[in-house]
């Protein structure tokens, strides 16, 4: 859980924002001057600042300089009135992430919370990449080894030097993100920039801002000119996370801007010339929402170029082992550990399990095995897993004595699995699609289309 400092002397706002942070699932702490915000700084190491401009004694720019001295990697976002935009661009060279100008919505708060938090992980994993291509870590040690990756790795190395654009499609967890800064460190793009966006998590009246930008006074709230995600990865790529979830009007101007390689501002007249390499994902299958209806066929067609299928983890089980010592030593690294393996009975564990959250399950569960390890190796309580068990096992020894295959059978397993959990989710959020999504961190149309591929009635709350 991420930890956000919120600096500002009106107590009423900072409990609003308090609230809403932590019902978005943040940890969220208020502090009303400069002193009391260095102080938290030192104290909690939070992963994101909400810094207003006008503070008591010591005013923002001040608080910013000091926190740049105590962690010059900590985010920043500055809180300003609409009369002092040019300070929190003066603010944005200094170091900071970004600003906001009060009054600001709740959705454009969350988005550039997101997109900070985001950027600032995205930085990591690139850093990470490169060091590791300089070290000369093959790319079959950062994945694996199994034939499905060795023909991932076979796609990269074909795609990466041109300037094509890429569908990835992969469930969620199976590492697209990933994919998507291989490619790009491998063009010739690569000391350009690599900018990622969610498409999931921007509310449909700030798609078309995030994207292509807007001038000022464009509409409420659009206090400065903004560049948009596009122009920010001029020269580079972008990457276009789950891009599905975008509203058919942004699809048909998501087309137009790749095809003409121009755009335009909301609320701007001038055309501005792009040059940005688009590799997009998604977690279901595009062409089948084309003929569902949910996605312009004339934008597949168009960003179908190039398509790679990445595997989920239970059907590469020969990679876990690879996995578990590349997390393990991630691991040490980031808690400071000095754990040397896993006992037999965990690597069982990790074989036998079916990873619904893939490769980013997997990660999260070795990480926080290790923080919990106190000997030599991880043993079977050190271990999380949501150990869900498909109650039919007569069903399995039927499908044995067929002679069906052990894929299919886990395939089976794995979907019986799938609907039970997605089932149990949907009653406890009382039929609440939105409810549900969050409690299974999946997106909304995700959701709708495994409601309709396990054919699950929804209960009425």
């Amino acid at each position: 859980m991420e930890t956000i400092l919120i600096v500002d002397d009106d107590t009423d706002l900072g409990w609003n924002l308090s609230n809403i942070l932590k019902g978005k699932g943040y940890n969220a702490i208020a502090v009303g001057d400069g002193i009391r915000a260095l102080n938290a700084v030192k104290k909690n190491s939070p992963n994101l600042v909400l810094l207003d401009m006008k503070l008591p004694g010591m005013d923002g720019m001040k608080v910013l300089e000091k926190i740049k001295k105590i962690d010059k990697n900590l985010l920043i976002i500055m809180l300003t009135g609409c009369g002092d935009v040019r300070g929190a661009v003066k603010a944005m060279k200094l170091g900071a992430f970004d600003y906001l100008t009060k009054p600001f919505d709740k959705d454009e708060l969350i988005l550039v919370i997101k997109r900070a938090l985001r950027t600032q992980y995205l930085t990591k994993e690139v850093e990470t990449l490169k060091k590791r291509f300089g070290e000369k870590i093959t790319a079959e040690e950062l994945m694996g080894e199994s034939p499905q990756i060795k023909q991932v790795l076979k796609q990269i190395k074909i795609i990466a030097p041109t300037n094509m654009t890429v569908i990835l499609q992969g469930e969620s967890g199976t590492g697209k993100e990933l994919i998507a800064q291989m490619i790009h460190q491998k063009s010739p793009r690569k000391n350009n920039p690599f900018i990622a966006i969610d498409c999931g998590a921007i509310p449909d009246t700030l798609a078309e801002s995030e994207l292509f930008g807007h001038e000022k006074g464009a509409f409420t709230g659009a206090d400065a000119q903004k560049e948009g995600r596009f122009e920010e990865a001029n020269g580079g790529t972008l990457f276009l996370d789950e891009i599905t979830n975008l509203s058919t009007t942004t699809q048909r101007k998501l087309l137009r801007v790749i095809q003409e390689r121009r755009l335009q501002h909301i609320g701007g007249k001038r055309s501005i010339k792009i040059d940005v390499r688009i590799i997009v994902a998604t977690n279901i299958n595009l062409s089948g929402a084309v003929r569902r209806g949910k996605f312009r066929e004339d934008l597949f067609h168009r960003l179908n170029e190039f398509h790679i299928s990445l595997p989920p983890l239970r059907e590469r089980k020969e990679d876990i082992p690879h996995l578990a010592m590349r997390f393990l030593k991630e691991g040490n690294q980031e808690l400071n550990k000095k754990t040397e393996g896993f006992s037999s009975d965990v690597m069982k564990l990790f074989l036998n399990y079916p990873w619904p959250g893939n490769v980013r399950e997997f990660k999260n569960v070795v990480r926080k095995a290790v923080l919990l390890c106190d000997f030599n190796h991880i043993k079977p309580e050190h271990v999380s897993l949501d150990n869900i068990a498909p109650s039919k096992k007569p069903e399995f020894q039927q499908d044995l004595d067929k002679g069906v295959s052990l894929k299919e059978i886990t395939k089976k397993a794995t979907r019986q699995i799938e609907k039970k959990v997605i089932k149990q989710a949907l009653t406890k959020a009382g039929g609440n699609k939105s409810k549900t999504a969050k409690i299974l961190k999946i997106d909304r149309m995700t959701l709708y289309s495994k409601i309709k591929e396990h054919k699950i009635r929804v209960p009425v709350s």
